[in-house]
């Protein structure tokens, strides 16, 4: 069975996400942020079409705080957190979603 878009944007997110705790240049970060910006507003839209709008809230939040411009002043252990919590969130999603679709 083929992954679906949704899917693959999701698990794509989560794995750059983790990269995100390795000991890398400002740049790759930085161009994370706009990946990820534009995963999150796929994915809002997915759930708009869906109807699901308060998924859609929790994709358009995650793009503000995850936004390359204004960066969402944070110190470096909750940035870590932070990416964990939501890539952990993401990949649940796929099984929770799935679940209910059987």
């Amino acid at each position: 069975m083929k992954p679906s878009t949704e899917t693959l944007i999701k698990i794509s997110i989560s794995c750059l996400l983790l990269i995100c705790l390795l000991q890398l240049p400002f740049g790759y970060f930085q161009l994370i942020r706009f990946i990820s910006v534009v995963g999150f507003a796929i994915l809002a839209w997915y759930s708009y079409e869906r109807k699901q709008f308060p998924v859609v809230i929790v994709y358009l939040g995650l793009a503000v705080i995850f936004q390359p411009l204004m960066v969402v002043p944070m110190e470096g252990t909750r940035w870590v957190f932070a990416s964990i919590l939501v890539a952990a969130g993401l990949v649940i999603s796929i099984f929770v979603k799935g679940k209910a679709k059987t």
